[in-house]
């Protein structure tokens, strides 16, 4: 055998493992990406339902601002989930309702 074999052999022979090295690296961005894949699963699975209703709080946090739905799209940043009655009964104490969601109109309740 010449060198020009040779060599050309040995050339193959590293272009191989080079190729198994990154169908190594493919397999396992393949399997990390199979995990984060579940992980997300799991963790929609687990995740609580949405509040139905929520309550909406001042900057003193003493004073409520409105009532919104648990589907509001546009709630603010201090709000707490409630429940249907205390709801309505800030609605009844004349909380105003959000005018994006309606929660008034959801509840059956006229304001």
């Amino acid at each position: 055998m010449n060198d020009i074999e040779s060599s050309r052999l040995a050339l193959l022979r590293f272009l191989k493992r080079v190729q198994e090295r990154d169908l190594a690296r493919t397999r396992r961005w393949i399997a990390d990406e199979e995990r984060r894949e579940a992980e997300r699963r799991v963790g929609e699975e687990r995740r609580p339902p949405p509040p139905e209703w929520l309550i909406e709080r001042g900057l003193d946090r003493s004073n409520i601002v409105a009532v919104h739905t648990g589907e509001c799209w546009d709630p603010g940043k201090r709000v707490k989930p409630a429940s249907r009655s205390q709801a309505i009964d800030a609605l009844r104490h004349q909380v105003p309702a959000c005018s994006k969601c309606r929660p008034d109109t959801a509840l059956g309740i006229e304001v």
